[in-house]
């Protein structure tokens, strides 16, 4: 049954996020098409060209571009955001720490790709990954609601933390699928995130501040560690907004949910659109009496070590998956579960390219039928 405040529709993940944008009516949007984050700014700026909003938005030449003109926006005091995916992040790499170190709020919407090469536009984490260590706050979702309440939670935590902010979804997965969500009310979102009134900005005149000045060897150390310190508050700052917007929405959010956990003997760690089929894949085995259970890591950074550990502490068998291949190493997620829990994990890289993952395999992975490290 639909909460009394939402507003019952049927929408991709694009469109959903975008819908989310249009009613945080930020001030300044930066950006440039590219696969699968396109339909995210074509619903916005129509709702722009149709007189909805009066959002400015800034089409440039390239996402370096875009990602700079967010900085300066930022700077001067304006809410931004932006939108990108796989090949746009690579080439705003350049300036995405310089927006943490500035301690801009930005916030970016991420359709996930996977990187080049080969040339692929399909849906895979390995542009999040490639941007976990910049300084960026990271949320994933699991569904289209997810992404669209990532949306509007993640502009509350950005500007609470003063970092910048990427919310994902998975590539055409989510992106381009069409689900059933609950949109909250215009004047809901409004008065949830509230009016921006930045702390710091260029256009305070009786506050003087410079921005992205020469840090040398005095100084540098400790613009970074301001960068660790913000980022080691945000949990508690998660928590905060969540709380309140169960309150708004009845739904509630958790930096790690545990999914038929109790009593389960062997569980299955992971993020993004893949936790839908292994919840199917853990109901159909609990119903055969076998003790299995999911953990969904929502907040991906700073990673939630804590709530990870606690968790999985009575797991005798877990699983990580990894929908990115890092080379020369341990995948990444299953790293980090790994420093959590202090045990070995079993790690299984899947779904590179967008390749499709199935009930079947994840039931087979349960089962120990899969020792080999990939879903093929």
């Amino acid at each position: 049954m639909y909460k009394k405040n939402n507003i019952s529709i049927a929408l991709t993940g694009g469109h959903a996020v975008g819908e989310a944008m249009r009613q945080i009516n930020p001030d300044v949007v930066a950006v440039y098409p590219i696969t699968p984050q396109t339909p995210i700014i074509e619903y916005f700026a129509k709702r722009i060209a149709d007189g909805e909003i009066d959002t400015e938005i800034i089409p440039v030449e390239s996402e370096h571009s875009a990602m700079s003109a967010c900085i300066g926006s930022s700077a001067c005091g304006a809410r931004t955001m932006t939108a990108s995916s796989s090949q746009g992040i690579m080439y705003m790499f350049e300036v995405l720490p310089v927006a943490s170190s500035m301690r801009l709020p930005i916030v970016m919407a991420v359709s996930n790709r996977a990187i080049s090469g080969p040339i692929n536009i399909h849906g895979d984490h390995s542009d999040a990954m490639v941007m976990r260590e910049m300084g960026w706050i990271q949320l994933f979702a699991e569904n289209v609601q997810e992404a669209y309440d990532n949306m509007i939670i993640g502009c509350k935590i950005a500007e609470k933390a003063l970092l910048p902010l990427a919310t994902n979804m998975d590539g055409f997965f989510t992106s381009h699928s069409v689900e059933n969500l609950e949109l909250l009310r215009d004047p809901d979102v409004k008065n949830f995130v509230g009016n921006y009134a930045p702390r710091q900005h260029l256009f305070n005149f009786d506050s003087p501040k410079t921005f992205g000045p020469v840090a040398l060897q005095n100084s540098y150390f400790e613009f970074r560690k301001q960068i660790f310190d913000a980022m080691n508050k945000v949990p508690d700052i998660f928590n905060e907004v969540t709380e309140k917007f169960k309150k708004l929405s009845e739904r509630g959010y958790v930096s790690v949910e545990r999914y038929r956990t109790n009593n389960a003997e062997t569980v299955i760690v992971a993020i993004g659109s893949v936790c839908g089929t292994v919840k199917d894949a853990v109901d159909k085995l609990r119903d055969k009496g076998k003790k299995v259970g999911l953990v969904k890591i929502t907040l991906f950074r700073p990673f939630p070590y804590k709530d990870v550990k606690q968790a999985l502490k009575n797991a005798q068998k877990v699983i990580v998956l990894d929908r990115n291949l890092a080379f020369g190493t341990k995948q990444v997620l299953a790293g980090e579960v790994e420093s959590a829990i202090s045990q070995e994990v079993q790690s299984v890289v899947y779904g590179l390219g967008g390749r499709d993952v199935y009930e079947e395999q994840i039931i087979d992975l349960f089962k120990g039928k899969n020792n080999s490290g990939f879903i093929m």
